[in-house]
């Protein structure tokens, strides 16, 4: 190997020992290295640059706002809902979740999936008492396992997609400058087996292992599962309750069930305090009531579960006559925290006389007052100085406000801008759309996840600052310089020549041993740093070894993808992991302990498997 090779190397263990000791994000340590790369001209400003307009990477940018549109709608709550019931029993719930969590991890990356179920299980978990550590790993776990199933349940396949892509033109390119017959035909058969993967064609592999999954966990791994009792009392702990009351529209969801089908019973930071039907007061208010359009609910409650009412389609606030409930209004509006002020001139003046929306523009959804539990009606209620209010309001209020003598703290609620439900279901057609385009051919994977990205911006199911936002700048700048630095092992022969390595070990039991060790370098290199990082990365390797075997490529790229998505051992391998490991109060040796079995089943399963559906 040439000083080109050794630096690269360098570079690589560089990055591993970066990403594993945490120095800095992975994102910076990539680009960085990459970087170094192009200075010291190991790499041309294009071959630096290549990753920016890789298929895999730009499809996975496509797909960060095709899943914003999918969950801004509130498409994925309506499924959440009713995902668990009052299914009890470890293993029944964890069967319950596999169905939903697998079938959308297969068509949304997995990341935004477990950020909106992660809230409806721990809610879940709440009404019901029991721990969330019972339950937010396999969520975790069923995600991942969903991802394996599609070309675009995970951005991991997409990144081996696309360079298998970017290798096969190569290929063709070499094949064009060759006259031997023979070493042509050894070309283009090899630029045929790295051609691109239809969207279900990694399902004959992740399918039959997302089942074996799902069974270890409802079987084997819920018995390892810890049950942290002490998160029960964290998740009910005492924080500043509101007044609020809230009327069901007609067309609401909620109108003709039982109050404990409504879910409106044993919620944590909340208490049903009464109902008035036809001016006649129900207090206490009984299981059994059927809730009717026209109904006002009392509800005292922390501002998180105040904000899930809020959400819901139909059930209104009605503390003041300037609430906008109309969706086409509210998709502008969020809410906002304020404490009045001694100076405030809502001093004296009740709720419903106060005359928010001349004043502030904003309308007062409940009420806060000490440590006291408020009664009554909360249009009737005096304000006072210390007073707080949770406020609908315009997206700019707290900006504008922040100074005003008016109040003593300004604040907006994260994640409170309402849900656009009334397009839930066109999100759910569009979703029908890519899926349908991928599977005819119609389009190319790139050009449809652009074009439904673009459908969900257009038809407002998503805006345009929200659509910016959730764009993940730091996965694409990591998939971009893990690109440059792979085509930097294989461009100085360092890839080949480890690979000759891996060759020369493994040869005396063949390429079912070498696609076993491709598969736990994979693992390993997942497990210590990122997914798409370790495919990246390894991707070179692999394919180097399959021709030094004389084989096709295929069965070792399929691995390379199933191995990077398969981190199961650790939370920092995988960013779901990671997502539930707080809130599930984990701690490290939970992932080593349930993780590590499933590790290995999906070992057995894919260096099984891979070889048969696509021969050596």
């Amino acid at each position: 190997m040439g000083w080109d090779a050794w630096l690269t190397l360098a570079l690589v263990v560089a990055v591993f020992v970066g990403l594993a000791r945490a120095l800095a994000p992975p994102d910076a340590l990539l680009v960085g290295a990459a970087v170094v790369l192009g200075v010291s001209g190991v790499l041309t400003p294009s071959e630096l640059f290549a990753g920016l307009s890789n298929e895999g990477m730009l499809t996975v940018a496509a797909l960060f706002v095709v899943a914003a549109g999918v969950r801004e709608t509130g498409a994925l709550d309506a499924i959440g809902i009713r995902m668990l019931g009052n299914a009890a029993g470890d293993g029944r719930i964890i069967a319950r979740m596999a169905g939903p969590v697998l079938g959308l991890s297969a068509f949304l990356n997995n990341t935004p999936v477990v950020a909106m179920l992660m809230s409806i299980v721990s809610d879940w978990c709440r009404r019901h008492r029991v721990s969330p550590s019972r339950l937010l790993i396999p969520l975790s776990y069923l995600a991942i396992l969903g991802g394996t199933c599609t070309l675009i349940g995970t951005s991991t396949n997409l990144v081996v997609n696309g360079m298998m892509i970017d290798r096969a033109q190569e290929v063709s390119a070499r094949a064009a400058e060759v006259t031997a017959p023979e070493q042509l035909d050894s070309l283009a058969r090899l630029s045929g087996e790295l051609r691109g993967m239809s969207l279900f064609e990694l399902s004959r592999v992740g399918v039959p292992v997302a089942i074996a999954g799902m069974l270890y966990l409802v079987f084997v791994g819920r018995r390892l599962l810890p049950d942290r009792k002490d998160l029960l009392e964290q998740l009910g702990e005492s924080r500043r309750e509101y007044l609020v009351d809230m009327v069901i529209e007609p067309g609401c969801r909620l109108a003709g069930q039982r109050i404990e089908e409504a879910g409106l019973r044993h919620l944590a930071g909340l208490f049903l305090i009464e109902v008035e039907h036809e001016g006649n007061i129900l207090a206490p208010v009984g299981p059994d009531y059927v809730l009717q359009a026209g109904d006002r609910l009392t509800f005292t409650g922390v501002i998180s579960t105040i904000v899930d009412l809020e959400r819901i389609p139909g059930l209104v606030p009605v503390a003041d006559g300037a609430y906008e409930s109309q969706g086409s209004w509210r998709k502008d509006r969020q809410l906002c925290e304020v404490v009045i002020s001694a100076t405030s001139p809502l001093i004296g003046k009740n709720i419903r006389d106060a005359n928010f929306r001349a004043l502030y523009n904003a309308a007062i959804v409940a009420v806060h007052r000490g440590g006291v539990r408020l009664a009554g009606r909360i249009g009737d209620i005096v304000l006072r100085e210390g007073d707080t209010l949770l406020l609908q309001t315009g997206p700019h209020f707290a900006q504008a406000h922040r100074n005003n003598p008016d109040f003593f703290l300004v604040s907006a609620i994260e994640e409170s801008r309402p849900l656009r439900h009334e397009r839930a279901p066109l999100a759910f057609l569009l979703m029908a759309v890519l899926v349908g385009l991928m599977v005819s051919g119609l389009l190319s994977i790139v050009m449809a996840s652009f074009l439904v990205a673009g459908l969900m911006v257009i038809t407002r199911c998503v805006s345009v600052p929200i659509a910016r936002k959730n764009v993940d700048w730091s996965v694409l700048l990591t998939i971009a310089g893990a690109l440059a630095v792979a085509f930097a092992l294989q461009k100085t022969g360092a890839a080949e020549a480890i690979a000759g390595g891996v060759v020369s070990v493994t040869k005396p039991f063949g390429p079912y041993a070498a696609l076993l060790a491709v598969f736990l370098v994979t693992t390993l290199f997942t497990e210590l740093v990122t997914n798409n990082a370790a495919a990246a990365l390894v991707f070179p390797f692999a394919v180097a070894v399959a021709e030094h075997f004389g084989v096709s490529p295929r069965p070792f790229a399929v691995t390379v993808m199933m191995a990077a998505s398969a981190s199961f051992m650790t939370p920092i391998g995988y960013q779901t992991n990671m997502m539930v490991f707080g809130p599930g109060g984990y701690r490290f040796g939970d992932f080593v302990r349930i993780g590590t079995p499933l590790n290995i089943l999906v070992c057995v399963l894919t260096t099984l498997l891979a070889p048969v559906f696509w021969p050596f």
